[in-house]
């Protein structure tokens, strides 16, 4: 696999990027940690074996270390203290932070109506649910260096009432979504919103299947043979109240449940296992799909992402529950959505 297209061409600009990006890192931290060069460059050349990563020139191969590097530094060193998850050198390891956010995250904040909200939080709920042991998720899938964050998190909420409501469990199309979802304010790898794409699966009367209409990755013409076939289809949507866990959590309990996050964070980037409780804002810029919560070892979420299996836990994390900041942790509880089916 090559450096992902945007990434391509090393520049002097670059560089630069990096050089300030890693100064502000040792800023923040204190590496105590000492590192054989030798066993470094061991480390990495099996990492880019593994990623099957192929630079343009020596010039991009050695920048692309040197970020590497930093990354590793970081991630052990935050791995030698006492925290409630963990970091790995996944795949985003040879970039920068602001590089994986460019690249990654796909998700725009606006200013949503409200809806009716059927899900009452008063209610007994069970302590735990997931909706992974009730066969209502799909396996994982990868939106791959394009901001498509949006249509995955709605299809999976889709998959998810489809599969409750209809007994089936279902793979659809997220390029339907790229493709023919442009009217509504959606815009493909540069981002959108879950609670538009159930408006325009609504209006267009459904989704057609992931293999009638396979992902590619990028934008094309809507093919109006391939989405004429509606496999499910829903009759509307519903917002969670906003800075309510309490009510996430009966939404939660019913169904799968998009959900937008702030993932630009260092240990984001870099989750590997555990109940992620690192430091982020509440600027939302990715959208997840939360499918369900449990309290093993503490309250957390369990979140779907769309960046393939092996990122975090098989492609999914868990993040603290009921935490003290009101919009939830890394904003989750500020704005979720679910769709509706008859």
């Amino acid at each position: 696999m090559e450096t992902p297209t945007k990434l391509r061409n090393a520049s002097l600009t670059l560089l630069i990027m990096w050089i300030l990006w890693a100064r502000a890192c040792c800023e923040k931290y204190t590496l105590p940690l000492t590192y054989d060069p030798k066993a470094m460059r061991e480390r990495y050349e099996s990492w880019v074996v593994r990623y099957g990563r192929r630079y343009k020139n020596k010039e991009e191969e050695e920048l692309r270390f040197g970020i590497y590097q930093m990354n590793v530094e970081l991630i052990d060193y935050f791995n030698s203290q006492n925290h409630s998850f963990k970091l790995t050198d996944n795949r985003f390891a040879d970039l920068s932070n602001r590089e994986y956010q460019a690249a990654y995250l796909g998700f725009g904040t606006m200013s949503h109506p409200t809806t009716n909200f059927c899900h009452f939080k008063n209610k007994s709920l069970p302590t735990s649910m997931d909706w992974r042991k009730e066969g209502a998720v799909t396996p994982m899938k990868d939106q791959g260096e394009c901001g498509s964050c949006w249509a995955f998190s709605a299809v999976a909420a889709v998959e998810g009432i489809n599969k409750i409501k209809k007994g089936k469990l279902v793979s659809l199309s997220e390029q339907e979504l790229m493709d023919c979802d442009t009217d509504t304010g959606n815009e493909g790898c540069n981002g959108g919103y879950m609670d538009k794409a159930f408006e325009f699966i609504k209006k267009n009367g459904g989704l057609t299947t992931e293999e009638d209409y396979p992902y590619k990755g990028k934008e094309g013409s809507c093919d109006k043979a391939k989405e004429k076939t509606h496999t499910a289809t829903i009759s509307g949507y519903e917002k969670v109240p906003a800075n309510d866990e309490k009510s996430l959590q009966a939404a939660v309990a019913n169904q799968p449940v998009s959900v937008a996050v702030d993932a630009g964070s260092f240990k984001f980037q870099f989750y590997s296992e555990g109940i992620f409780s690192g430091q982020c804002g509440t600027h939302l810029n990715h959208g997840v799909t939360a499918v369900g919560y449990g309290e093993d070892g503490g309250k957390y979420w369990i979140v779907k992402n769309s960046w393939g299996a092996d990122w975090g836990e098989s492609g999914y994390i868990r993040m603290t529950r009921d935490s003290q900041n009101k919009h939830g942790i890394c904003g989750i509880a500020m704005d979720a959505s679910y769709p509706l089916m008859d």
